[in-house]
């Protein structure tokens, strides 16, 4: 497979077929948004950054310089199809009128799952050699997405000027247009906090875009929308490099727009699996035995943990 496309697969989250495991590593960095596709059965994937964020906004409420650090884990088990979470963030609130002059602590430590309901199949043109036209002309079903879902727990394992009274939830739709073998658009649609007086609502819309084996780059726009507030709008973009097939490096950046305060986010980051994972492959004459067949790897990361070679 061209290796063009296999970054594309790893950094936007398309699968191959009907696996949702693809050859290398697939990271959510450094976007915001989410595909509704999974790693990958036995595939434990770690990507960590560390963020800076400023704003001038006047409430009390929000701070005027933020440093921090973040760690999402991801672990796919039992179906292809799903893939479990874990987000955790560490942050330093500079608060120009707060007592201490800051808060720091765990921000943010949320468990999730999301599950793919519906994936939209592409009709392969590659072997068609009878017509030129039929080869490159659009395919329209790919204005239709593949969909998933996602349920997540905001929980109160969180430092105490972070904390809430109560638990509070989160729900997403996720969806996911594949428009050419570069290009993709993921749209996601949020509630989140949705069981306290906290609750709001937004979406991401993210393009990304293979540029060659190596590079890949997003730009994306979400909107905010909670009661009693203004509507908050904001746009990113950034680059993603991979350096082997189980490890990616990231930068990202993002402001606002429409609002009557500054806001600028910078985002650095990389990405790492430890791929465990195996084709398991029915054989005909036994309906009951199965065998696990290895995906065949090279690199620096087989090498460094000892992976057997079939």
């Amino acid at each position: 497979m061209n290796r063009v496309l296999l970054l594309f697969l790893a950094f936007f989250s398309i699968q191959i077929a009907k696996a949702q495991y693809t050859e290398i590593i697939n990271s959510k960095r450094p976007g915001l948004s989410e595909s509704p596709y999974s790693i990958g059965t036995n595939v434990y994937q770690f990507e960590t950054g560390l963020f800076y964020r400023n704003s001038d906004n006047p409430l009390y409420t929000v701070p005027s310089d933020t440093y921090g650090g973040e760690l999402l884990f991801r672990y796919g088990k039992f179906s292809e199809k799903l893939e479990f979470d874990l987000n955790l963030a560490y942050q330093i609130d500079d608060l120009s009128h707060h007592p201490n002059g800051h808060i720091k602590g765990i921000s943010d430590l949320t468990v999730g799952a999301k599950y793919l309901i519906r994936q939209q199949e592409y009709a392969d043109r590659s072997k068609e050699v009878r017509s030129f036209k039929k080869r490159y002309a659009f395919d329209w079903k790919r204005l239709i997405p593949s969909i998933g879902i996602y349920a997540g727990v905001h929980t109160k394992f969180v430092s105490k000027d972070y904390k809430d009274d109560n638990l509070s939830y989160k729900l997403a739709v996720l969806l996911q247009n594949d428009i050419t073998d570069r290009l993709v658009i993921l749209t996601n649609l949020i509630n989140d906090k949705f069981s306290t007086d906290d609750s709001f609502y937004k979406y991401i819309v993210t393009m990304t875009y293979a540029i060659d084996q190596d590079w890949s780059f997003f730009i994306e726009n979400q909107g905010q929308y909670q009661e009693n507030f203004s509507p908050k709008y904001q746009f990113g973009t950034g680059l993603a490099y991979l350096i082997n097939e189980n490890l990616q490096v990231d930068a990202s950046a993002r402001t606002n727009f429409f609002d009557n305060y500054d806001y600028y986010y910078f985002s650095t980051g990389v990405s790492w699996r430890l791929d465990r994972h195996y084709d398991t492959l029915t054989l005909k004459k036994t309906s009951k035995k199965t065998i696990g067949k290895k995906k065949k790897r090279t690199g620096f990361f087989s090498k460094l943990f000892g992976k057997k070679r079939n």
